[in-house]
């Protein structure tokens, strides 16, 4: 067996890293959307691209993309201005919460009924039940902060009213409630325990837990980084990452989410007044493009395109229920009660951008032994990649068909 040295792996990495680099700025320039370009990079690197770099370690990738998920979501919570989100603050939580619980509920029964009655596609020897469905809804409900953050910016949108604070919002907050509920809906599958109380108490038990341990350690945080005194100034992006790092997994001991802990957490510092702030800031944002990168790449090289076509049709279906009936349901009657018109619902609801949390949750079943995880793993890869290529693409078309684009 041939072992590649130290440094022509050192190679590949520092390669692909730049090509990744090079890409995102096409990718701004000509208003493609980042995330595919770094999937298809890792695709093309992969054992049946022209790269040949095998790679098929599950453990390795799901640990990775955990890590990954952290800094995201923590540069996330830093980048929210809280002035901004404000006045938009209630419909943010509904959309990030119960929006995902909706989208969970539809497209779940919506691929139990078609993966158990009418596909020959089996992500299990005589279909999948219900609670299957739920597990494929809830691990691609959320939508991708980074897919809405750069597209939005590539476009050049300046929309109307409130509407980019909501998704911004929503977007970066929503990827703590599609992790609770696909890890609970796992355990779930995997042990046969069905309680829906205790999946209620647990659920809100974690959202509560994150929510108010996120406010506490973040509160904290600011306090630390503002007392403590090192010789170095880059010393202190180094104890930032360190308190992250100490934040998700003491909430997670005390058996929060939390990844809802850091997002919290990162919004608190964000807005407060701290020293050394625009090189913490800086520090992170890099963090966060290099973990965007590497999350991406991995999943490109852990995916095999051909086994994508054996799931193509089945997956164009549940895709295109996603669009057009599943995500557009969970936004009218999660924005039921607001003041948005049909026009701006309509296109919050395009703006349902799957990426990279999705491929990473569907990680998960395979680590946890769950038979036929693989096929559901594809399942949910083609789905993103549905999503990405049509939506992202459509965007800026949407808001002037939409009439939301101000113009200025």
């Amino acid at each position: 067996m041939f072992i590649l040295s130290f440094e022509y792996i050192l190679i590949a990495i520092g390669l692909l890293l730049l090509i990744s680099a090079f890409a995102s700025k096409l990718a701004n320039k000509f208003g493609v959307p980042a995330l595919l370009l770094f999937l298809l990079i890792g695709m093309l690197a992969g054992s049946e691209g022209i790269g040949g770099l095998s790679f098929e370690n599950y453990y390795i990738a799901k640990t990775i993309g955990d890590l990954a998920l952290i800094f995201i979501l923590f540069t996330g919570g830093l980048e929210t201005k809280w002035k901004s989100i404000r006045p938009v603050l209630v419909q943010g939580l509904i959309m990030s919460t119960v929006g995902v619980a909706l989208t969970m509920f539809f497209l779940g029964s919506f691929a139990w009924f078609m993966l158990g009655s009418f596909s020959s596609i089996r992500v299990g020897s005589d279909g999948i039940n219900w609670l299957d469905g739920l597990l494929l809804g809830a691990i691609i409900s959320s939508t991708d902060a980074a897919a809405v953050f750069s597209i939005l910016k590539s476009s050049n949108l300046k929309l109307k009213g409130n509407l980019q604070p909501l998704l911004e919002l929503e977007s970066g907050s929503n990827d703590p409630m599609a992790v609770l509920l696909t890890t609970t809906l796992v355990n779930i599958v995997k042990t046969g325990d069905i309680s829906f109380l205790n999946l209620a108490i647990t659920l809100i038990a974690q959202i509560i837990i994150g929510i108010i341990g996120g406010y506490g350690f973040g509160r904290l945080m600011n306090c630390i980084i503002n007392n403590i005194k090192v010789n170095a100034q880059g010393l202190y992006p180094v104890i930032s990452l360190a308190q992250v790092l100490l934040i998700y997994s003491v909430i997670n001991l005390l058996r929060g989410n939390g990844f809802l802990g850091v997002y919290v957490a990162g919004m608190v510092l964000g807005n407060s007044k701290f020293t050394y702030k625009s090189t913490i800031l800086d520090f992170h944002d890099g963090i966060s493009w290099l973990m965007q990168i590497g999350m991406f790449l991995l999943l490109g090289l852990l995916v095999f395109p051909s086994q994508l076509i054996a799931v193509a049709p089945i997956a164009v279906i549940i895709a295109l229920f996603l669009m057009f009936v599943a995500r557009p349901l969970s936004v009218i009657i999660g924005l039921a009660i607001s003041p948005y018109n049909n026009s701006e619902r309509l296109f919050i609801s395009w703006v349902g951008l799957r990426g990279a949390v999705p491929i990473i949750l569907a990680i998960s079943p395979i680590s946890m032994g769950i038979p036929d995880a693989r096929t559901l793993f594809n399942v949910v890869f083609f789905i993103v990649l549905i999503s990405v290529s049509i939506q992202g693409f459509s965007l800026g078309t949407a808001a002037r068909w939409f009439n939301l684009d101000s113009g200025d």
